[in-house]
């Protein structure tokens, strides 16, 4: 084993040490990371920072402005509120109603605002109807998590992978025109990830993940939290709402306590209690240190709504009654169609029949060489036509983004680059296909080494992040590839489905954490639900896979 090799397993170790235990946000653990293996000599500083100009990376970026627009024009709210049963509700028939729709705007809308949104209206609407919120708001994540898989823009993980394979075929491209032997990727035709790659497996996941959430979930869920209750029927001085905020990454006070972060200078509100881990801290809360996780419980008047209910400062800020975003009926529904076109483009685009058209029209030959109709064409399109109609701040633009993640997947590009350069994927691969070994000649080889790499991926998702898990799994996908001399593309899949499966721990995916603060759940909620949804993923992507990806 080589020093190269061993230096890539300490380096990953120490990683996934960090990302667990929290020490630092994962895009500055990454980042690390990428440092020290820079230092090492193992990649160059043009593969170090090569992840900050991929397309993939881009497209991400742009997204969180379309989604910004769109979750301004208020459609998401009132979409929720004709769903929500008006009287006689029951937790199945609510069930019925909301999680299909839930599951559909997923796949076309980043996971998180809608989990933002519908999170505080769903536990409103649960305790007018003397239902327990509790057994909504984590199926509500789980539903926007299983919509997300099914398309390339539903959930960051498979726009980070499509940017990973177009980075690996540009790669292979020139390598092969400086003499190379023909790449993985070449050999087969790929080139990134279409709009439905991933619906061929990804519809039948949905529908089994729906089924069991509206009618077996329920059961394990567990009912209200008192304490949350409590702390919120608390009385309220005149002219004050009683609000729920879940503090965010850019939150000034993550790592001091409420004696040295002075909340109502800065805020104009009074806290009054702190959920953490699905619980009201007890005792002396105020010299308890804040983390990116808590749940503050608040007392302000209607200027704080205003003054921060569009700031990044927090995740999510939850009252009761409504708050309308200032935008007309015309530019809901134009925002509506933006998003839509945006779709449709990017779909029509990536067809063979499209891209042929292109390249034998001589116009476009001439004038626009370059012309690509994909989804980043598109979605660039998009942004444009939004910030100059007014359909998010122009001026503060820059605070929709989730720089964290960016940096995040930006740096999943240097790692794993190491990890191919240094012949680590390549062992690890190794390894994964000896147990297909064990039963050489068995028509059961493939779903053993399926198996085998999304256990892998999805036990990274569960212990750090869903981007860091992807970043890991993929150079391990197409060494399996290389060394079988098969088609990449069902073990690249399978990777997609299990880096997003994150349904055991809240903190394998943001709208887990976003439901645990506001709903009040322990850790064992999430294990107790989310145990039989990681099953049901897990059987349903070996088995399917192979049926719809061909391996030669």
């Amino acid at each position: 084993m080589s020093f190269h090799i061993i230096f890539v397993a300490a380096i990953l170790l120490f990683m996934l040490a960090a990302l667990m235990r929290e020490q630092l946000r994962p895009g500055l653990i990454l980042f690390t990371a990428v440092v020290l293996l820079l230092i090492a000599g193992i990649i160059t500083p043009e593969e170090a920072i090569k992840g900050f100009s991929n397309k993939g990376m881009i497209t991400v970026a742009l997204l969180y402005l379309v989604s910004e627009g769109v979750r301004k024009s208020g459609l998401l709210e009132r979409i929720m509120f004709r769903m929500l049963p008006k009287k006689n509700a029951t937790v199945t028939t609510a069930s019925l109603r909301f999680y299909p729709i839930v599951t559909f705007i997923s796949a076309f809308f980043n996971n998180t605002p809608v989990v933002v949104i519908f999170a505080p209206m769903i536990k409103n609407w649960a305790r007018k109807m003397k239902l327990p919120p509790t057994k909504f708001l984590i199926p509500l994540s789980y539903a926007t998590i299983i919509g997300g898989i099914c398309t390339l823009i539903g959930t960051t993980t498979n726009l980070v992978i499509h940017g990973m394979l177009l980075q690996e075929a540009k790669d292979e491209a020139v390598a092969a025109k400086s003499g190379g032997a023909e790449g993985i990727l070449m050999r087969f035709g790929i080139d990134g990830l279409s709009m439905f790659e991933l619906t061929k497996v990804g519809i039948f996941i949905a529908l089994a993940g729906l089924i069991y959430l509206i009618f077996f979930s329920r059961y394990l869920l567990p009912d209200n939290r008192r304490a949350d209750e409590d702390a919120e029927d608390q009385n309220l001085a005149p002219g004050m709402t009683r609000h729920e905020v879940l503090l965010g990454n850019r939150f000034p006070g993550l790592g001091k306590t409420l004696h040295e972060f002075d909340f109502f200078r800065h805020y104009g509100a009074h806290v009054r209690a702190i959920s953490r881990g699905g619980n009201i801290v007890e005792g002396d809360f105020m010299n308890m240190k804040m983390t990116h996780e808590d749940t503050l419980i608040i007392d302000a008047d209607d200027s704080f709504m205003k003054a921060w209910g569009e700031s990044r400062v927090f995740w999510m800020i939850n009252r009761v009654g409504d708050y309308e975003p200032p935008m007309g009926n015309k530019k809901r529904w134009f925002a509506l169609i933006l998003l839509i076109l945006m779709i449709i483009g990017a779909t029509v685009g990536e067809l063979e029949t499209v891209k042929q058209w292109l390249a034998q029209n001589t116009f476009v030959q001439t004038y626009m060489p370059a012309l690509k109709l994909d989804m980043f064409f598109f979605v660039c399109i998009t942004v444009i036509i939004m910030a100059w109609t007014h359909m998010f701040s122009a001026k503060k633009y820059t605070k929709f983004f989730s720089w964290d993640v960016l940096i995040t997947i930006a740096c999943a590009f240097a790692i794993s680059a190491a990890m191919t350069k240094s012949g680590f994927a390549s062992l690890i691969a190794g390894y994964i296909i000896s147990l297909a070994d064990l039963v050489r000649g068995s028509e059961y080889g493939i779903y053993i080494i399926l198996a085998a790499l999304f256990l892998i991926t999805n036990i990274f998702t569960e212990l750090i992040t869903n981007n860091a898990a992807a970043a890991l799994a993929f150079p391990l996908a197409l060494a399996v590839a290389e060394k079988m001399g098969v088609n990449p593309l069902p073990f690249v899949v399978c990777v997609c489905f299990a880096a997003s499966s994150a349904f055991s721990t809240p903190i394998g995916y943001q709208t887990n954490l976003i439901v645990q603060g506001v709903g009040g759940y322990k850790f064992k909620d999430f294990i107790k639900v989310g145990l039989p949804m990681n099953i049901i993923v897990f059987i349903l992507s070996v088995i399917l896979i192979p049926i719809f990806y061909d391996l030669i």
